[in-house]
């Protein structure tokens, strides 16, 4: 016998058949992510409404558990201040309180920066206010031990200058790149907060004498983890504007 198998003869109505569940899932996938489907049943041209839903999904990720610790150490900056300088700044009862919140603000600042990492949870909001909560409560810390005549003004504006002109140095050189944060940096960082948690607190004896020596490797670091930085800021300039003048000679020949 020569018929036709039937599984051949339904072939073409097999197909489509089978191809009715994939299209309609294609469909509902387009619905929700805003984009029409093509001829095909594949993902076309996004729709308009595309745009609105990924702007408000968006918006959204914003209130997320980094940022949220972001903010808290925000508001802890103007608590901290009162409590540093509450009955004259020399009660030991209100610089352990002083301590506490200074320390909550740079614990915070260790957590929010691997939970953004670790679950994809880096905003623009995140990127700007992070760095903004760390330079203020280390500044009003540092500001405030100054005033109090507890630490040399000359000590706060090492510190405070180093980070501010870092800073800086961040936003004019990325356009060809980013610096990354280096273990010196980081090492810089813990020292400071240990140092200047030490300064808040009333301590006496050979603990005030051990926080002045913790207080002198942290300006040193301060300083030499400042300067790698703008050693690493020149080499990326000099790397941008070389592969920029690179890709101008590819183009025009």
């Amino acid at each position: 016998m020569t018929g036709v198998p039937a599984s051949a003869a339904g072939g073409s109505s097999g197909a489509q058949g089978a191809r009715g569940p994939a299209a309609a899932a294609d469909g509902a996938r387009s619905e929700v992510s805003g984009s029409a489907p093509g001829p095909d049943g594949s993902g076309g041209k996004p729709a308009r409404g595309g745009k609105i839903t990924a702007a408000a999904v968006n918006q959204a990720s914003v209130w997320n558990v980094a940022n949220l610790l972001t903010m808290l150490r925000l508001v802890l900056v103007p608590g901290f201040v009162a409590l540093m300088l509450a009955d004259g700044g020399y009660d030991p009862a209100w610089r352990s309180l002083a301590w506490a919140a200074f320390a909550i603000a740079m614990i915070t600042d260790l957590f929010d920066g691997h939970l953004a990492r670790t679950y994809n949870l880096v905003t623009d909001f995140g990127k700007i206010a992070d760095p903004i909560a760390d330079k203020a409560i280390m500044g009003a810390a540092l500001v405030c031990l100054s005033a109090l005549g507890d630490l040399p003004w000359w000590v706060t504006a090492v510190i405070l200058g180093r980070e501010l002109g870092i800073t800086l140095l961040r936003f004019l050189v990325i356009r060809y790149g980013v610096i990354p944060a280096s273990r010196g940096g980081k090492l810089k960082t813990l020292t400071q907060g240990v140092a200047v948690g030490m300064y808040v607190l009333a301590l006496t004896g050979w603990l005030a004498t051990l926080r002045f020596w913790v207080m002198a490797v942290a300006v040193v670091l301060t300083v030499v983890t400042g300067l790698d930085y703008v050693r690493q800021a020149i080499v990326l300039r000099r790397q941008g504007i070389a592969e920029r003048a690179a890709a101008l000679e590819d183009e025009e020949s």
